[in-house]
C-alpha cells in the first residue's frame, strides 16, 4: 500500500506540474498573439518578425524547460514504466473541461516521450487518436463567431458589408471604409450574380478574432445563401494613411491558398482551437485537419495530428510504403505510401558527389526554413523522431535502400522498422515530371511560375542554391514550390557575380575556373546549365523571367534586403487588389 501511494503521489505531482507548465506556455503564446494587432496598425513590421520567431521557439523551450524540471525533482526523474498510466489517468482529468484540451494533451505527449525516449507509441502512457472526441460543426453555428443572422428579409450584399467591416471598425482606423464597403460589396455581388445566381444572402458568419500574417490581416468567415453556405475572406493592409481593404476571396480555390502548407502561422487568438479549425474545414473543405491546426499557429498539434492521419490510413489500406517517383536525390532517401499524400524524408549516410555538407548542416537548413517567412514558396515540413511500423509495410525495394543508405537513420528488425529522424512534407508533382507530362498550357504556365517562385523566395531573402526542376514541386492548385533544402542558404550570404573576361583561347577550353571561386560565389549566368525545359519552353522562360539570368536582378534584391526594405508576397493574384500598387 505505501508503495502504490508513493506512484500515486509522484504521478499526481507530474501531471501538476506538466498542466502547470503548459497553462504557461499558453499564457506567453497569446500574449505573443495579441501583440499582433497593435503591431499591423503600426507598421511595425520588424516586431512582426520578432513575436513569429518568439512564438515559433516558445513551444521548444517550454517542453526543455518542463523536462529538466521533472528530472530534477527529488533527483530523478518520474518512473513512467510504472507510473505512466496513473499519470496519463490524473492529466486527463485536470484537463477534463478545457477548450483547447487538444492541445494541452500534445503537450503532455510531448514532455513524457521526451522522459521515456519512446519508440513508437505507447497508447497507456500517451494520449492517442481515440482519446481525442471532437464535435464536428459541419453547418451549424459556430461559437468563435461574430452572427449575422437573417433579418425579416435577406441581407443585400450592401448591408451585410456595412455590417461586418463596421463591426472591426474599433479594431482598425480605417482610411475610407466607405470606400472599402463600396468596393466589396461590388466584387461580391458580381461574383454572386455570375456564379450563383442571386444576390440574396440568408446570413453569415465572421470569426471573431483577426487573422495576422506578415503585412496584413484577414477577417474570414462565410456566407448563408439558400441551404449552402459560401467562402468569404476580407483581406487589409496597413499602410501610413490608416488600414484598407486591399481584395476579397470568395472561392475555396483562393482560401486554400491563403491557408497553403507553403506559408507562414497565422496570428488570430483562439480561445477553441478544435471549433475553429472545423469551422474552417467548412470552407476549406479538402485541407488537412492537420494542416489547418499547423496554419493557425499550433504546429506541434498539427504534427500530432498528420501522425494520426497517417495512422488511419494504414489502417484502412493495405499498400506499401516505397520510393517516391522522380529523380534520387543525392542528399536524402524520399519514400511515400502511394494512399497517403505525403512523402517522407530521412538523410542519407553519405553523400553523392558533388554535394559537400553533412547530417548536421541539413538538419539547420530545415531549422531556417522552419523559422524563416515561407511567403508560399516553401514547402513546411515536420520533422518526427523514432517512429515504429510493422515491416511488412514496407517494400523489398525501400528496405534495401534502407539498408544500403540509411543505416544511421533506420533499424530493421524481424517484424518492425523503426525509424530515428525523418521529416513529413506534402506531397507534389516534381516540376520535371510535371512539365514534361502536362498539356502544353499547363507546362507554360508551371513555367512562368517556376521564374515567379524563384523572384519570391529571393525577395524573401532565400537563394535556393540548387535550381535544377527536379528540386521544385507544383501543387494540385497549380503553383510552383521549393522542397529540396540541403544547399539553400540566404541570399544575403551570396556573392553574386559576372564571369571574368577569360585571359586567353586556352582558358575558355579549360575544364577548370581560370579565377578565384568563393564558397559563397554565384553566377547566374551559369543558371542556364541548369534551368533546362523542352525547346518550346525556352523562349517561354526567357521572355518572362530572363532577368535571373543576369547579376543586376540579384544584386538589387539583395540591396533592397540589406536595407531592410519588407517585401510583401500577396498570397493572392495582382487582379484580386482593389489597387494594383506595390506596397
Amino acid at each position: 500500500m505505501k508503495k502504490t501511494m508513493k506512484i500515486d503521489n509522484a504521478a499526481t505531482c507530474a501531471a501538476e506540474h506538466i498542466r502547470d507548465a503548459f497553462d504557461t506556455y499558453q499564457a506567453k503564446f497569446l500574449e505573443i498573439t495579441r501583440r499582433s494587432g497593435d503591431r499591423f496598425n503600426q507598421r511595425d513590421w520588424q516586431g512582426v518578425h520578432q513575436d513569429a520567431l518568439e512564438r515559433l521557439d516558445l513551444y521548444t523551450e517550454t517542453v526543455n524547460r518542463t523536462v529538466a524540471a521533472l528530472r530534477c525533482e527529488n533527483g530523478d526523474p518520474p518512473d513512467l514504466t510504472g507510473a505512466g498510466p496513473a499519470m496519463k489517468q490524473v492529466y486527463a482529468a485536470l484537463i477534463a473541461g478545457r477548450t483547447d484540451f487538444e492541445l494541452t494533451e500534445t503537450f503532455y505527449n510531448s514532455v513524457v516521450r521526451r522522459l521515456s525516449g519512446t519508440v513508437g507509441v505507447n497508447p497507456a502512457a500517451e494520449f492517442i487518436a481515440a482519446d481525442f472526441k471532437i464535435p464536428r460543426i459541419e453547418d451549424r453555428a459556430c461559437p468563435v463567431c461574430r452572427f449575422y443572422p437573417q433579418p425579416p428579409a435577406p441581407w443585400t450584399p450592401r448591408d451585410l458589408i456595412r455590417e461586418i467591416i463596421s463591426a472591426y471598425g474599433s479594431e482598425f482606423e480605417f482610411q475610407d471604409m466607405e470606400r472599402d464597403i463600396r468596393r466589396v460589396t461590388e466584387a461580391l455581388e458580381n461574383h454572386m450574380a455570375n456564379r450563383i445566381g442571386t444576390r440574396q444572402i440568408n446570413g453569415a458568419e465572421m470569426i471573431e478574432p483577426v487573422f495576422y500574417r506578415d503585412r496584413a490581416a484577414y477577417i474570414i468567415g462565410r456566407l448563408r445563401i439558400g441551404h449552402r453556405i459560401f467562402p468569404m475572406v476580407i483581406a487589409l493592409l496597413s499602410e501610413p494613411e490608416g488600414v484598407m481593404v486591399d481584395a476579397v476571396l470568395l472561392t475555396g480555390r483562393e482560401i486554400s491558398i491563403l491557408f497553403s502548407f507553403t506559408r507562414s502561422y497565422f496570428h488570430a487568438e483562439v480561445s477553441n482551437p478544435s471549433e475553429m479549425v472545423n469551422f474552417l474545414k467548412t470552407i476549406i473543405p479538402l485541407k488537412r485537419v492537420s494542416e489547418i491546426y499547423t496554419s493557425v499557429g499550433f504546429h506541434k498539434h498539427g504534427k500530432a495530428e498528420l501522425f494520426r492521419e497517417l495512422t488511419r490510413s494504414l489502417a484502412a489500406s493495405d499498400d506499401q510504403f516505397e520510393i517516391a517517383k522522380g529523380e534520387k536525390g543525392m542528399v536524402m532517401l524520399v519514400f511515400t505510401l502511394p494512399s497517403f499524400n505525403v512523402v517522407f524524408k530521412i538523410i542519407r549516410d553519405r553523400f553523392e558527389y558533388p554535394k559537400n555538407t553533412s547530417r548536421d548542416a541539413v538538419r539547420n537548413r530545415y531549422q531556417l526554413v522552419f523559422r524563416h517567412d515561407r511567403a508560399g514558396r516553401l514547402v513546411d515540413a515536420q520533422e518526427f523522431e523514432y517512429l515504429e511500423f510493422g515491416r511488412a509495410r514496407f517494400s523489398d525495394g525501400l528496405l534495401a535502400e534502407f539498408r544500403r543508405m540509411a543505416r544511421n537513420s533506420v533499424i530493421i528488425k524481424a517484424d518492425r522498422v523503426i525509424i530515428r529522424h525523418l521529416y513529413a512534407e506534402r506531397r507534389l508533382t516534381p516540376l520535371d515530371i510535371y512539365v514534361r507530362e502536362s498539356v502544353t498550357e499547363a507546362a507554360r504556365e508551371a513555367v512562368i511560375d517556376y521564374g515567379r517562385a524563384i523572384k519570391e523566395l529571393a525577395a524573401s531573402n532565400i537563394f535556393p542554391g540548387d535550381l535544377f526542376l527536379k528540386n521544385f514541386g507544383v501543387t494540385r492548385h497549380g503553383r510552383v514550390v521549393f522542397y529540396d533544402y540541403d544547399e539553400l542558404m540566404l541570399l544575403t550570404e551570396c556573392n553574386f557575380r559576372k564571369f571574368p573576361k577569360s585571359r586567353s583561347y586556352e582558358d575558355e577550353l579549360s575544364s577548370e575556373p581560370w579565377f578565384h571561386v568563393g564558397d559563397q560565389d554565384v553566377f547566374p549566368e551559369e543558371f542556364r546549365t541548369f534551368i533546362r525545359f523542352p525547346d518550346h519552353l525556352k523562349a517561354v522562360f526567357e521572355s518572362a523571367h530572363g532577368d535571373l539570368f543576369d547579376v543586376k536582378f540579384w544584386q538589387t534584391t539583395q540591396a533592397h534586403l540589406n536595407a531592410g526594405k519588407v517585401i510583401h508576397i500577396f498570397p493572392y493574384g495582382q487582379a484580386r487588389r482593389f489597387e494594383h500598387r506595390s506596397v
